[in-house]
Order: structure tokens, then C-alpha cells, then sequence
């Protein structure tokens, strides 16, 4: 059953979405299957720890901010990195995510290749700790609750320049009804 959700698309959360791990979030899809279930990897979550200290071969490879960006809330202590390459090939080290043609360059990388295998490659790298995770059905429950806006992605989403503005960006760029959520106060209560 063709549910509208798939890789390379993102989950931007509604202002009533109040949790913690997604309030104002934008998410990634990177891997969905009706059957095995949805992961994705917050984009607007930079932490304060230095990808050196975590990852030293990649940190001089990554795009700014150079830090570890909080994926999600799911298997913190494990790090994943997307990155961007030009043209078509799919060098070893990196897997293209298969979504829309926005974010067809997309990919995800390993973090067990040495970091050469790409380095004359990569347009841009970001690294994430944890990810976000949805069983079968779960995402679409959420969505249709009203957690969610399914929106499209553009491959600069991800390595955003200014990640705190990127709810905001990406719900303006939509038009219409999404371009006014985006004004939406942090705290409604002030308004």
C-alpha cells in the first residue's frame, strides 16, 4: 500500500508536535520500508562536541558547523555521516539514499572506509550521532494525527548553513499555508 511516504523526503514537525526529541524539527528520511519500518536523521540538532573528538579522520572533511549533529534520539553512541558527491558514479565508502532527484547525491557514508576513498569526491559531509526510527505504520499514525508535514527535500537541507533557521526555510520555500506555519512563534503564549 502506497503510503506517500519515502526516502528523501522530510518530516518537518507541525508546531503541536510538543516532544522534545522532534519540537521544530526537520528530518530526513533515509531508509523506509512499509514492512520493516521508517528511519531518519534530524538535520537541525547541532551539538556543541567537535567532530575531531569524535571522528578525527573525517573532521577536516566535514561541511561547517564541524560539529556532531544529534541525529535523534535512537542509538546515541553510534555516528553515521551523510555526504553529497557530484556527477554518477557511487564510489566505495558511500550509498546513494534513492530518493527524489532533489537529493539524488545524496548519501550515506562509512564510517569504516578511510575517509580518502571520498575525500576528493565530496561536496559536502555532515556527521549525525543516533537517528530517529519508526516501526511499521507508526509514521503514517503520525502524520495523519497531524505530528507531521511531508514536504519535498532540496540537497542543501541537509548540510544547511544556518541550521537553526532550517524549520523555518524549509516551511517558508512550501507556499501557501506552510509558508505562514513558519511564523509560528516558539512560545504562542507571548504572542
Amino acid at each position: 500500500m502506497e503510503d506517500g511516504i519515502r526516502v528523501g523526503l522530510l518530516l518537518v514537525a507541525t508546531p503541536q508536535l510538543e516532544d522534545p526529541n522532534f519540537r521544530r524539527s526537520v528530518v530526513l528520511l533515509v531508509e523506509h520500508d512499509g514492512d520493516g519500518g521508517t528511519l531518519g536523521v534530524v538535520l537541525n540538532r547541532p551539538t556543541e562536541i567537535p567532530v575531531d573528538r569524535v571522528l578525527p579522520p573525517w573532521a577536516e572533511l566535514v561541511t561547517g558547523p564541524a560539529v556532531v549533529f544529534q541525529g535523534g534520539p535512537v542509538a546515541l553512541e553510534n555516528a553515521l555521516a551523510l555526504a553529497r558527491l557530484p556527477g554518477e558514479d557511487e564510489p566505495l565508502g558511500w550509498r546513494a539514499l534513492d530518493g527524489g532527484h532533489e537529493v539524488a547525491r545524496v548519501g550515506l557514508v562509512d564510517l569504516e572506509a578511510p575517509p580518502g576513498l571520498l575525500a576528493a569526491e565530496l561536496l559536502q559531509l555532515r556527521v549525525f550521532a543516533g537517528y530517529a526510527g519508526w516501526s511499521p505504520g507508526q509514521l503514517r499514525t503520525e502524520v495523519e494525527e497531524g505530528s507531521w508535514y511531508l514536504v519535498p527535500a532540496e540537497a542543501g537541507d541537509v548540510f544547511a548553513g544556518d541550521p537553526d533557521r532550517l524549520w523555518q526555510d524549509v516551511l517558508r520555500r512550501q507556499g501557501g499555508d506552510l509558508a505562514f506555519v513558519a511564523t509560528f512563534p516558539e512560545d504562542p503564549t507571548l504572542n
